[in-house]
């Protein structure tokens, strides 16, 4: 049986005739001693059975599998109501797209079949008892020039359910769901995170997140076919036909013909920033190396196997060279030590490789804070299975003492434990530079497994965790205060994967403290590390102290990786840099180097 939830209770009607509740019927939209679906969208309390007439535009079997069509009629001079409806039950078996028929029976509100994870969707439905032939030579001439919905701007869709559409403007790819067989695209440009543009929980965070969900679109079908899988987040997308059906709660558009798609263009060339020192910030998404030997796959977090994490690193090697940053802190490092086997040993000497093509210096050094060579059995920062990371180029800078680490409150239970390392930079004559201080973090994700209380998710767009990380940014910045590195200067920065939008409580935190934000204080316009849900916004930051930010020559993304599908990653056999990580990697320049 059909799963069906009744619009409202009916009573019964002692004629088979409509009730004083059923709407009227109107002859001349419709046809003869039948009624305009628009109407029945208005109005469908009606207990006794109803009858309409038009086009059959699209099959839509029912959630158990019954036989089902979608009907829409000439219309009733209202734009606010749908002039389709869903027929359902074994008197639609027979119908074909482009028939015009009179249906009769009792109306329902059923579900959509499901589709993946999501809300339950629902269609105004008519349980079909009896379907014949349109007669009405006029009407049936007039559903058949019937031509789809123009919609030039992001309409209510609750006013189009069920109805042929045609979008005449340009739309933005946002996001892609191979799996589910979905594209979310989105009506006048990309989609932002409220977080990144406004505090969470405010009238302008809600305003942000209204808007983003009046303007995306849920795309599905056949017609859809396999390019726009493989473009690029922010690709264009034109001449969009189909059936307007909900999915997941969210508009949606069953597209009966390929769209058009204009594919956004890859940065082929690395960002080029001033200044005469380079520093950057990467999230590597897992790199492990199994047991360093060719063994030891499938690892707990990254590659499957061996010939994975050779892929993994080889665009990776080719992101940090490209950009050719003279030191760099790293994200999601497997935690194994400071040996030759170890992944961060590796990727220094893959690095090396790297430079070595290229007839440079293969001078790649990582930082520690033991005493380097560091005892075989050293593991760390924190006891998670991952870490965070400093390399940097021993020709051009210098590791003053060794990294230091903090390790309490919420460091190493939840978010990863920091490490700070003081450099130098290294001039012409063994001339050297003021000391600066780079400090790598990883906040507590948003997943909110084991959340409790004041961590849990608080309903205002900043997920699970935001207390914790808000603490952690606290003891963050009073930790660095203290000058842990011994550095004894205020050249002090902040980088790393910090899990919040910029405009959230542990940013807020940062910038109440004295911290500058690199991008803000560059005037980079709209910048962006990561997509998520189809909406932009960063999660990887760079904050200055106030006597860094005045050396600060230039901020810049390189958005190799989160604008990318996933087919793009190693793991699919994609080539190059592209999609080397979730993250995009950031890079600064400083006027930093002794004169």
């Amino acid at each position: 049986m059909t799963r069906i939830r009744p619009a409202l209770a009916f009573a019964p009607c002692l004629l088979l005739a409509a009730c004083a509740s059923a709407p009227h019927a109107e002859r001349s939209a419709a046809g003869a001693g039948t009624v305009a679906i628009g109407t029945l969208q208005r109005a469908p309390a009606a207990a006794a059975p109803v009858r309409v007439a038009g086009v059959v535009t699209a099959a839509l079997p029912g959630a158990d599998g019954q036989p089902g069509w979608l009907l829409q009629d000439a219309g009733d001079g209202d734009a606010a109501t749908s002039d389709a409806i869903w027929l359902l039950g074994p008197a639609a078996a027979a119908l074909a797209p482009g028939q015009t028929v009179v249906a009769t029976g009792n109306l329902r509100r059923a579900e959509l079949p499901a589709a993946g994870k999501g809300r339950a969707d629902s269609l105004l439905a008519l349980d079909a008892a009896q379907v014949e032939p349109l007669r009405e030579r006029a009407l049936e001439r007039r559903l058949r020039a019937l031509a789809p919905t123009a919609v030039t701007a992001a309409p209510d869709w609750n006013a189009l359910a069920g109805m042929r559409v045609r979008i005449g403007v340009p739309l933005t790819l946002a996001d892609r769901d191979r799996q589910h067989g979905t594209v979310e695209a989105s009506f006048d440009g990309p989609l932002w995170q409220p977080g990144e543009r406004a505090t969470p929980g405010s009238d302008a965070a809600r305003a942000i997140a209204a808007d983003n969900l009046r303007r995306r679109l849920v795309l599905s079908g056949e017609a859809l076919g396999d390019a726009a899988f493989a473009a690029r987040s922010g690709s264009r997308l034109d001449a969009l036909e189909g059936i307007a059906l909900p999915r997941n709660g969210r508009p949606g558009l069953r597209l009966e013909r390929a769209p058009a798609l204009q594919p956004a263009p890859r940065p082929q060339q690395p960002p080029r920033v001033d200044g005469s020192l380079r520093i950057s910030s990467f999230n590597l998404e897992s790199l492990f190396n199994g047991d360093g030997r060719g063994g030891g796959f499938p690892t707990p977090r990254g590659a499957r196997s061996e010939a994975e994490f050779k892929a993994q690193l080889a665009k990776l090697v080719q992101t940090i060279h490209a950009m050719n940053p003279d030191v760099a802190a790293l994200m999601e490092l497997e935690n194994d030590g400071y040996g030759p086997d170890s992944t961060l040993a590796q990727l220094v000497a893959a690095l090396d490789r790297a430079d070595a093509a290229d007839g440079g210096a293969q001078d790649w050094r990582f930082a520690a804070p033991c005493k380097q060579p560091c005892a075989l059995d050293t593991r760390g920062p924190g006891g998670d299975v991952i870490r965070v990371g400093l390399i940097y180029r021993g020709q051009r800078v210098a590791a003053r003492g060794l990294a230091a680490t903090l390790t309490q409150g919420p460091f190493g239970p939840h978010s990863r434990v920091p490490m700070a390392q003081a450099f130098e930079a290294l001039g012409a004559g063994g001339r050297r530079g003021p000391a600066f201080v780079v400090a790598a973090n990883h906040f507590k994700s948003k997943g909110c497994r084991d959340a409790e209380g004041a961590d849990r998710d608080q309903g205002d767009g900043a997920s699970c965790w935001n207390a914790l990380r808000s603490d952690s940014a606290r003891r963050l910045d009073a930790w660095l205060k203290t000058d842990p590195t011994r550095s004894g200067g205020q050249l002090t920065m902040i980088v790393g994967d910090l899990n919040a939008y910029a405009q959230e409580q542990p940013m807020r935190e940062f910038y109440a403290a004295g911290w500058q934000d690199a991008f803000a204080a560059a005037k980079v316009a709209a910048p962006y590390s990561y997509v998520y849900d189809g909406e932009l916004g960063r999660l990887d930051h760079a904050l200055l102290s106030p006597a860094l930010a005045a050396t600060l020559r230039g901020a810049a993304e390189w958005h190799t990786n989160a604008d990318e599908p996933e087919s793009a990653g190693y793991r699919d056999g994609g080539a190059g840099p592209w999609r080397s990580s979730d993250h995009d990697p950031v890079l600064l320049g400083f006027d930093l180097m002794p004169r």
